[in-house]
């Protein structure tokens, strides 16, 4: 019996040595699989860093979708492919990205496109691979997706408070105007009376500065089409008012968070409050 016992004993070792052998340190467990983003912040090879797709494909605003909806079908489409994230509320997004900053619209097409803060994404068809910015200011109406813009461009028509339609002249008439808006596709204006880097509209009275609020920025990114250089601020009233060409920027109390309104350019006529753009001439000196 205790042979038998000691020979169950030896075969018994034998066993386990071999198991632990068998599930050693050297072996590695399978790794498991990596599930990019739907949409991530990456690096391109020309326009920094960019909102894009799973796969790293650039994505793209339009300046003529500065009203929140889009413009850009039939041949447009084809060369500006629409992006799309099939459930928003299922959506994985880089860590530096918020999801109430996404959005979903439904195009003229029936089509649901996706959209960051407020500005409906597209791809450009000549984006060959991941990290391709092709489409940076084609046509100077078509810019990268970037979460850090300070000044975004617009195209669209201008129309005031008083319901007529003004010109890029501010002249009456029909007719496509390219303006600077905030990253959400709020109209930013100056004032005629102001000088080079001097407020003279506001006074630090609530009630006063309402109807006209300043632009409180850093700069940070613009459109390439912009010259970075030409921006600063200026202290007002312990705030940092963005400027550009030396004009003060503000916004229009009443175009509220309205995209693209642009109701200040007739007001109290036309030329006293003018969009800002890049043909903006200096403001004057004192």
């Amino acid at each position: 019996m205790k042979i038998f016992s000691v020979s169950r004993m030896l075969f018994a070792l034998g066993f386990l040595m071999t198991v632990s052998i068998s599930c050693s340190d050297d072996d590695e467990p399978t790794p498991t699989p990596v599930i990019p983003n739907d949409i991530q912040l990456k690096e391109t090879t020309t326009a920094g860093k960019v909102l894009t797709d799973k796969d790293g494909k650039t994505l793209y605003f339009f300046t003529k979708d500065v009203a929140g909806t889009s413009v850009c079908s039939g041949g447009c489409a084809t060369k500006w492919p629409v992006f799309s994230v099939t459930d928003l509320a299922k959506m994985k997004l880089d860590a530096s990205l918020t999801a109430a900053d996404f959005g979903t619209i439904t195009r003229a097409d029936g089509k649901p496109q996706t959209t960051y803060k407020g500005w409906p994404l597209y791809y450009y068809q000549d984006d060959a691979a991941a990290g391709d910015a092709k489409g940076e200011n084609v046509g100077g109406v078509w810019f990268v997706a970037k979460p850090t813009y300070s000044i975004m461009l617009a195209n669209g028509q201008l129309v005031g408070n008083d319901g007529k339609s003004y010109k890029s002249d501010l002249t009456e008439g029909t007719g496509d105007t390219q303006f600077f808006v905030d990253a959400m596709g709020r109209t930013l204006y100056a004032f005629a009376k102001d000088s080079t880097n001097n407020n003279n509209f506001t006074t630090n009275d609530e009630k006063h500065d309402a109807s006209w609020p300043i632009y409180t920025a850093e700069i940070t990114d613009i459109p390439s089409a912009i010259d970075k250089s030409l921006f600063a601020t200026i202290d007002v009233f312990g705030k940092k008012q963005l400027t550009y060409k030396g004009w003060p920027l503000y916004y229009f109390g009443p175009d509220g968070t309205t995209r693209g309104a642009t109701k200040g350019v007739s007001v109290p006529k036309p030329g006293v409050w003018p969009i800002v753009n890049k043909d903006s001439p200096s403001a004057p000196k004192k």
